[in-house]
């Protein structure tokens, strides 16, 4: 085995070990017994609520657990791979392969460790508004929105829009969707900020090259144990007719709701559902997560949006888009960058989230 493999078996193990030490194995195996027997007891769906929560945890907790363990048995049987490629006179690249695997899925898994914030564990609502410049800036949205839900499609994450608006010539003026599943909320909160595209615009008749920009905000889903309370005295309930593409009934009932906060002035909108009730209980979600990310901001006595290492505003560009005169996304925090826009424009933006995790907690360490 050359040298350098032996030393990179080394450095997993160590690194596997400490995330052991973090996600205690053991703990995990009695709590899937625990979650088991609750599981199989007749009187838990007589809770439908409480059931649910029972078995989503019951699903993330055996998922911990069997990735915990593959990856152990995995990186334990590197050596006899090599071992075994040496007596019979094979080259090593099966053997590479496997292992270049294995340490990618190590160092995520590190990076899920970091994760510990007091929402991190939760479902994201990611809001996406365009900037000044008119269809050029809407477009721009639009391919960040697809972005995001391509990744969440490739990581088997559903998306549940709730609201878009369409810009006249094309893209979007704004766009709120939820993306469900585990730790999105931690995962994703470190993509707000603004984004900047730098290309030539089809849009251009002289083909002159733009500069747009986009703002993503990233707030945790609200869970009933948040208490945010909204009373009817304070809120101004719209109803319309939804606008864009749509059909049957989407576009012929005024089941659109928009949910005004009179005393912050914050407006949510969601178009989704056919449903009045259901549109209305999605944006009261919308507005809710809004509210604790202020009464949050307002504990810390910081503008910084939670937990994302910074504010949203304009003059907080996070991450560069060119598309010309060269290829090339940075993240102008991190210093992550890759010379492949497009792939990254399809939703390959996990080197970006898993450096941007690094990042806010080396931050969050030298401010201890």
């Amino acid at each position: 085995m050359r040298p350098e493999t032996q030393q990179t078996l080394k450095d997993l193990d160590v690194t596997l070990g400490t995330i052991e030490k973090v996600m205690n194995p053991e703990e995990l195996a009695t709590r899937v017994r625990e979650l088991e027997a609750q599981a199989s007891d007749p009187s838990l769906w007589d809770d439908p609520n409480h059931a649910q929560q029972v078995t989503t945890e019951l699903s993330g907790v055996q998922a911990k657990l069997k990735k915990l363990t593959s990856l152990r048995s995995r990186l334990d049987d590197m050596p006899v791979m090599y071992e075994l490629a040496e007596e019979e006179g094979e080259g090593p690249e099966l053997a590479d392969a496997e292992l270049a695997e294995v340490k990618a899925e190590i160092e995520a898994l590190e990076v899920n460790t970091m994760l510990s914030g007091e929402y991190d564990a939760r479902e994201a609502v990611i809001n996406i508004r365009s900037g000044a410049g008119g269809v050029e800036a809407a477009d721009w949205a639009e391919m960040l929105m697809r972005m995001y839900t391509r990744w969440a499609e490739k990581k088997g994450h559903a998306v549940d829009i709730y609201d878009i608006s369409y810009a006249e010539e094309a893209g979007i003026k704004s766009a709120t969707f939820v993306v469900h599943g585990e730790y999105m909320y931690g995962t994703l909160s470190v993509e707000q900020g603004a984004h900047r595209l730098v290309r030539i615009s089809p849009f251009d008749s002289q083909s002159r090259r733009q500069t747009s920009f986009a703002e993503v905000e990233v707030l945790p889903v609200v869970e009933q144990t948040d208490h945010i309370d909204i009373p009817d005295t304070e809120i101004r309930v719209d109803v319309y007719r939804s606008s864009g593409p749509g059909g049957q009934s989407v576009n012929t009932t005024d089941s659109a709701v928009r949910i005004t906060h009179i005393p912050t002035g914050i407006v949510v909108t969601c178009q989704n559902e056919k449903s009045q009730i259901q549109n209305r209980a999605s944006a009261m979600r919308v507005l809710q997560a809004k509210l604790l990310e202020r009464k949050r901001q307002e504990e810390r006595a910081e503008l910084d949006a939670l937990g994302a290492g910074g504010n949203a505003s304009w003059g907080n560009q996070m991450r560069s888009y060119v598309l010309h005169p060269y290829q090339m996304v940075k993240d102008l925090r991190t210093s992550y960058e890759v010379n492949d826009p497009t792939r990254v424009l399809d939703g390959d933006i996990d080197g970006f989230l898993e450096a941007g995790i690094r990042w806010r907690v080396a931050e969050q360490q030298a401010e201890s």
